[in-house]
């Protein structure tokens, strides 16, 4: 058990650095923790519960030194998309039983998916499609909150119909509410910016308690948080009967906690670290939701703002979480009656704050610098969950990322190569103006597996190139090439035969062991033969300009 690994060899000079950096890190989960549970729709409470049980469990499997678990405001989102679609069922169970019977589905998919070894999966979802999912999401949020800033009632869940609503209602803006939402966002981005030290969440709660505590918010006609249950979180048992219409949404939740959690661990790796390994982590993080559906908590994850937090704090081990969570239990002992005060307007803006984190513009500006078709995926992504809805926008990035992978499967490139001769390197021609071609030579090189479907799509390039071209023989690099399927070796074997017939040859070059045995044992082998198969692009070029090539 990895628990044993780390805490066998935990040295107590240790203890002090984890000690600060977990008390530091809880003064962010807490009140995070709480602005996921208002995003997903429920009571303050149940996010305590949740940070309290993932990060008591997480410790005790997972690998990573610095992962915080507890819950994100994508993760959150997601669950109030799903507890809103099944409480409009029939089942009538209340939100709190269908965000922990979620959770405990949510880790059932994820235990299940480490005993078939697919922590691969972390992969899944690509970077672009990612940026677009969560800026989509943090607008979401943004929009959903606004009418507990503005103190108004809305009866629209998504976000076209908030929209919509919303200007009906200015009439009706509550002043006080409303002032007390913009000063949190105010001070929460001025402490964000000059005091980034100062845990400016736990800090802004404070004093917002304290002034509703002080100045009678709540008889002003401010909706304050209400009654906090003190001390310990209840037992919560699964409703199986739940569990068949919550599967779309849990395995979406499973594949963002997942995806988050291994994304964050992987940031803050250090390299005196013990390596990151997917499928244990997928087990850890499966524990922790499990944990967290037992005390009535939401689906959970590592979060990369918490985890950056116990980083800069100075974490050791994975202690820090454990004193982390004895400082959530204190605070639901201590505390909890005081949370009571808080109005919803300054959670609002703490939520507001953290989901505009989510959105950030130069990712976008950097995808499209380098990948412009992958910067339309990040757009398509986002547009899908403003407009289609955040469940359903998970499911969108999987299968944006899923067409990505096809595209790019289908559509290798295919590109003419020059020569250098001072320094005897071969590149993609244009890149260099002392490069040249050579009269009568054309070279070819294409990247990735040829398979039955991008067979057609690299016969097309290169007949392109071919007819561009006044050569007499063409020289096919292959060292990027890993293996070729029979469909793919027959279009190559139809290419031969249609060059020759125009007088042209074909010649391949640098093939590796493996794909240089299947060529010979096909028709195309035998004709090539030792004569048109060159170990390097360098014999080839020599053979050719000597005279020394036998193309008959």
């Amino acid at each position: 058990m990895l628990m044993l690994s780390w805490l066998s060899s935990y040295r107590r000079d240790s203890l002090r650095a984890d000690s600060v950096a977990g008390m530091t890190t809880a003064a962010v989960v807490i009140p995070k923790a709480m602005a996921c549970a208002v995003i997903a729709g429920l009571p303050v409470e149940v996010g305590i519960y949740t940070a309290l049980a993932a990060m008591l469990v997480y410790p005790v499997l997972g690998g990573s030194r610095a992962l915080s678990v507890s819950s994100t405001s994508a993760i959150a989102m997601l669950t109030a998309s799903a507890v809103i679609a099944d409480m409009a069922g029939a089942s009538g169970a209340g939100p709190v039983v269908i965000a922990a019977t979620l959770a405990f589905l949510v880790g059932g998919i994820l235990l299940l998916a480490r005993l078939f070894r697919l922590g691969f999966l972390a992969n899944f979802i690509s970077k672009p499609v990612l940026v677009g999912f969560t800026a989509g999401v943090g607008v979401v949020i943004i929009i959903g909150q606004l009418k507990s800033v503005l103190g108004v009632s809305i009866a629209s869940h998504n976000t076209v119909g908030i929209l919509r609503e919303l200007p009906i209602h200015l009439g009706n803006v509550h002043g006080l509410t409303m002032l007390v939402g913009i000063v949190g966002i105010m001070l929460l981005v001025v402490m964000h910016r000059r005091h980034s030290r100062l845990p400016a969440p736990l800090v802004w709660m404070a004093l917002a308690i304290a002034a509703s505590m002080q100045f009678g918010l709540g008889d002003r006609g401010l909706k304050l948080i209400g009654e906090v249950p003190a001390g310990l979180p209840a037992l919560v048992l699964p409703v199986w009967n739940l569990m068949p219409s919550l599967l779309p949404a849990a395995l979406g939740i499973a594949l963002m906690s997942f995806t988050e959690s291994i994304a964050a661990a992987r940031t803050f790796w250090r390299s005196d670290d013990p390596p990151i390994k997917p499928n244990q982590e997928m087990f850890a993080i499966g524990a922790a939701n499990i944990a967290a559906a037992m005390v009535g908590g939401i689906p959970a994850g590592g979060g990369t703002s918490q985890t950056a937090v116990a980083e800069q704090a100075g974490t050791r081990s994975q202690m820090a979480q454990w004193i982390g969570a004895i400082t959530v239990l204190l605070s639901l002992l201590i505390v909890s009656e005081m949370i009571g005060f808080l109005p919803e307007s300054a959670l609002a803006a703490l939520v507001i704050v953290v989901s505009a984190g989510m959105i950030k513009p130069s990712e976008f500006k950097a995808i499209a610098q380098v990948k412009r078709v992958e910067w339309v995926w990040a757009l398509v992504t986002f547009a899908g969950v403003l407009l289609i809805g955040t469940l359903e926008g998970i499911f969108i990035a999987v299968v944006v990322s899923m067409l990505t992978l096809l595209y790019q499967a289908n559509h290798p490139p295919v590109y003419e190569l020059a020569y250098n001769r001072s320094k005897e390197v071969f590149r993609r021609i244009g890149e260099n103006d002392s490069d040249e071609a050579i009269a009568g030579l054309l070279m070819l090189r294409t990247e990735g597996r040829l398979t039955f479907a991008n067979a057609a799509n690299v016969q097309a390039k290169m007949h392109d190139l071919v007819d561009k071209s006044k050569a007499s023989v063409i020289l096919l690099e292959c060292s990027a090439i890993p293996d070729i399927e029979y469909t793919a070796l027959l279009m190559l074997i139809d290419a031969e035969e249609k060059l020759q017939k125009r007088g042209v040859y074909l010649c391949l070059v640098a093939l590796n062991p493996d794909l240089l045995k299947t060529i010979s044992r096909s028709p195309l082998g035998e004709k090539l033969g030792n004569k048109r198969m060159f170990i390097s692009l360098n014999k080839a070029v020599d053979a050719f300009e000597r005279g020394l090539m036998q193309l008959g």
